[in-house]
């Protein structure tokens, strides 16, 4: 049986396809390269011409794996780029690690050339360790953010998905890439293609810079109660000066009794525990993800004194802060 094929009918008066260069960081996330290509990809058979163009650059210019493990051949190395180029940096795992002097000297110098540059999953913070997102707003993957806002407080940060601004493009990784390159079809050729594309995916609900890359407190930690994820959302947002039970609970109106009733209930821990169990957490995301101190990661977290954060830390995950910066010291160094 022959295929029956949509085609979509674009306005395209370009000479020639649309150029980008996919730069591929060691353990990139497969997910956000793949959604972002087949966006392209899928846009070209819809329109039945070749709209877009692509290849795929890395340091060395020979192969390199993804976070799977998976092994991908390059088609070049960081060279120099035509003026007209899209850059689409893919981070993943260990970007510090992978955000090299080779790779902030090159996109820096494609930045003064003009070029479009995006951040893919974690490669934000490639694009801000190298000053190409200071005054503006940009997105990561949420895991990140803690260390993110910790170490570019002059990057706009925001939850979004994706987020745009100006030639700058950042995503929050996984399928949020699909969201970008539906965006830039759409600006580029036209709704009817974007949703085309989206519909050739089984995309079925296509999201904005205004859409949150996180579910709602309540369905995250699946729980209905509205005054309980209110207090939940107040915790999250006051990590460094951490607020009492009593006055959580005076806040959502009810006794903080009440509260520690509704802790129980729900999450089987106090508020206190909630609340420690939280900021150990970021803690912890800070001790892996960056090179502060220990005692700028206990007082970001909340902890008057290092040896508190130690005993607290220790009791948690049964190893101390300072294990677990030495254990992730040799991956931090760019």
């Amino acid at each position: 049986m022959q295929e029956q094929r949509q085609v979509v009918t674009v306005e395209d008066t370009a000479t020639k396809p649309r150029h980008y260069v996919f730069v591929l960081l060691d353990k990139f996330s497969l997910l956000c390269f793949a959604s972002a290509l087949d966006s392209l990809r899928i846009a070209n058979r819809m329109a039945h011409k070749e709209l877009y163009s692509w290849s795929f650059a890395g340091e060395g210019g020979e192969t390199i794996k993804c976070s799977a493990g998976t092994e991908f051949n390059l088609d070049t190395d960081l060279i120099e780029l035509q003026r007209d180029d899209v850059v689409l940096i893919c981070g993943g795992v260990d970007v510090q690690a992978a955000t090299t002097k080779k790779v902030l000297n090159w996109v820096r110098r494609e930045a003064r050339r003009g070029l479009r540059i995006g951040g893919l999953c974690t490669a934000a913070y490639t694009l801000a360790k190298a000053g190409l997102l200071d005054g503006k707003r940009a997105t990561i993957h949420w895991e990140n953010s803690d260390s993110f806002i910790e170490e570019f407080d002059e990057v706009e940060l925001t939850k979004s998905v994706f987020q745009i601004d100006g030639n700058r493009m950042t995503t929050a990784g996984g399928t949020s890439s699909i969201d970008l390159m539906l965006k830039i079809i759409a600006q580029d050729f036209g709704e009817n293609l974007a949703n085309a594309v989206a519909d050739q995916l089984i995309y079925s609900s296509i999201r904005t810079d205004q859409d949150t890359q996180r579910l709602s407190t309540p369905t995250r930690i699946g729980v209905r109660h509205p005054k309980l994820s209110q207090v939940i959302l107040m915790m999250e947002k006051n990590i460094e000066e951490p607020i009492s039970p009593s006055v959580l609970a005076k806040d959502v109106g009810m006794s903080t009794r009440q509260l520690e009733r509704l802790f129980r209930r729900y999450l089987s821990r106090s508020p206190k525990r909630y609340y420690m169990e939280l900021r150990l957490h970021k803690a912890r995301n800070l001790l892996m993800q960056t090179d502060m101190s220990v005692i700028n990661v206990a007082l970001a977290c909340g902890f008057a004194s290092p040896s508190h954060f130690s005993k607290c830390y220790r009791a948690h995950y049964n190893t101390t802060p300072y294990r677990e910066r030495g254990a992730q010291s040799g991956r931090l160094s760019v």
